[in-house]
């Protein structure tokens, strides 16, 4: 379903409208997968002459870091010289020209560099605005993305996307108890399994994604600290703060979905 990223390379050069779903910036497996799947839904909806790009917000040499994201792409046998990064396309030139629309996914604000790209933004997928942080739940952009497909193109949902989909909701949930999930969240899940009852044990695709995520084989302490790296600004001071998790915490929160 989404052999359109290769398809797309095709049309480039002869399109004069391109529509590009960029992600965040730390670009995590929701914010990714929720890039390639609202563009895969674009791709499917727009007028023939709209080019509908994915563009993962980090240059190409960073997604080594990811080993969770590359994980699902690989069991899908989606290779990554399929991905356009954000150091391979010129957004800016392209907004000048009148060329560029733009959907942010999991973020409704644009970094300082990119402020002159808030003329070209044409919607926000942001699910902070939709989350009760009272009761400390995880905003997930994947689950808003399914949703709005199931209610304009049900069609476009095939067991390729669903697994990306639902991979990317549950690895975003994994670190709460099972009864944390949201609702909504929780009612996606029970559709795609329903619609696609082939789909692996939740429990075995957080377990993989777990055991992926903290699989360092080929990756260096440095890179591991800027895969999680957030900044923090008060305008004139900037502060890089990284996280980086136990193997203890990713055995006692595979044992709470277990």
């Amino acid at each position: 379903s989404l052999g359109f990223l290769r398809r797309s390379e095709n049309r480039s050069k002869r399109l004069e409208k391109v529509h590009v779903v960029l992600g965040n910036k730390p670009c995590d497996l929701d914010s990714l997968i929720s890039t390639l799947a609202y563009a895969y839904f674009l791709d499917k909806v727009s007028p023939p002459d709209v080019l509908c790009l994915p563009v993962l917000n980090i240059p190409r040499k960073d997604f080594s870091y990811f080993t969770e994201t590359r994980f699902i792409l690989d069991e899908l046998k989606i290779p990554e010289s399929f991905h356009i990064f954000r150091d391979e396309i010129n957004l800016h030139q392209l907004n000048a020209e009148g060329k560029l629309s733009l959907t942010l996914v999991n973020s409704n604000m644009l970094t300082s560099e990119d402020k002159s790209l808030e003329s070209a933004v044409v919607k926000v997928i942001n699910p902070d605005e939709q989350c009760d942080r009272s009761l400390e739940l995880q905003a997930c952009s994947s689950s808003l993305v399914v949703k709005e497909i199931l209610q304009k193109a049900p069609e476009l949902i095939t067991q390729q996307l669903a697994y990306l989909l639902r991979g990317s909701i549950l690895f975003k949930c994994m670190s709460l108890e099972a009864d944390k999930m949201t609702e909504h969240q929780e009612k996606v899940l029970s559709v795609l399994e329903e619609k696609f009852p082939d789909l692996p044990p939740r429990d075995e695709i957080i377990s993989a994604l777990q055991e992926t995520q903290f699989n360092t084989q080929g990756v260096s302490i440095e890179e591991i600290m800027l895969k999680d790296l957030k900044e923090i600004s008060d305008g004139e001071i900037k502060v890089a703060i990284s996280t980086v998790l136990s193997a203890t915490w990713c055995v006692t929160n595979v044992h709470k979905w277990a």
